[in-house]
């Protein structure tokens, strides 16, 4: 059993995102996060709770309770979470939040595009399976 960490919620369809779903489940070596899919009943519930289309999202959100970290603050906290060696790249968090967040809105609303998308959602391996809502 897992404790009950930060849900990261991710498109599932979409190349890029279910590759970054799966380096989480293989870097996080203490459990830490969960995961959810856009697609799914969870993950679709927690993006209207914080005020995001399901359907058309471009972020992923990193939810601790009743606070939602959205676009490279989400993607900071996940390598911060993951642990050394990762964690070392939350340096990042200095640079200016308009740059990391222009980057990080320039490859997310183009990812089908640049990475495709996949005709069904992606599951995780029968081992990973208990970490996603």
């Amino acid at each position: 059993m897992y404790a009950a960490g930060p849900i990261i919620v991710f498109d599932a369809e979409c190349i890029l995102c279910s590759a970054n779903a799966q380096f989480i489940l293989r870097y996080d070596r203490r459990a830490y996060f969960r995961l959810a899919s856009m697609q799914g009943a969870a993950g679709s519930a927690l993006y209207r709770r914080f005020g995001i289309d399901p359907t058309n999202p471009e972020t992923f959100i990193v939810v601790t309770g009743d606070i939602a970290l959205r676009n490279s603050d989400a993607v900071l906290a996940i390598w911060s979470g993951l642990g050394w060696p990762w964690r070392v790249l939350s340096i990042l968090r200095f640079v200016p939040r308009f740059l990391r967040d222009g980057l990080y809105r320039l490859i997310a609303r183009n990812r089908y595009r640049l990475f495709g998308k996949r005709d069904t959602c992606w599951l995780p391996a029968p081992d990973h399976a208990d970490r996603m809502l």
